[in-house]
């Protein structure tokens, strides 16, 4: 790691902690927002509008991507939307039904395995950092960690 990203590390990881401390928050309030709309897609409907006119509002301050960007030419870029739905969609089902905790849980315990397969085998462009005896381990008290602290259904 060079002088200016190890700088950068603190304020990056601050950025993504509060990302973190957000899913749960919108766990929740989607896990409600559906149960008011009577079902969880009317719920990440209703989510994804509001973020597509937030979002496009922000694009007139930070500037819009040329039209010449919008190509297939790596055509699984694009699935980032598709997961995004399946996991909003998900969570406003599975919250009222296990509890927020337990849903919470278990996206935790999937991103931990994903991450740790993306990076062993630097897929979909990530930067390949190999799955070590150390953070094999470390990887195994995390999921350890989460189900101890998962609620009893």
């Amino acid at each position: 790691m060079s002088a200016s990203s190890s700088s950068a590390f603190v304020p990056i990881a601050a950025m993504m902690f509060a990302a973190g401390l957000g899913i749960p928050v919108f766990a929740a309030l989607n896990a409600g927002l559906g149960q008011q709309l009577g079902g969880p897609v009317a719920a990440t409907a209703v989510t994804f509008a509001i973020g597509f006119v937030i979002a496009t509002v922000m694009l007139t301050f930070t500037g819009y991507p040329p039209a010449s960007a919008f190509t297939f030419e790596k055509p699984w870029l694009w699935i980032g939307a598709v997961v995004m739905l399946f996991y909003a969609t998900s969570v406003a089902f599975s919250a009222p039904r296990i509890g927020l905790g337990n849903a919470i849980f278990f996206v935790l315990l999937g991103q931990i395995v994903a991450a740790a397969i993306i990076d062993h085998f630097g897929l979909l462009g990530s930067i390949q950092s190999a799955i070590t005896p150390k953070r094999a381990l470390g990887l195994v008290v995390m999921a350890i960690g989460l189900y101890l602290a998962r609620k009893p259904v």
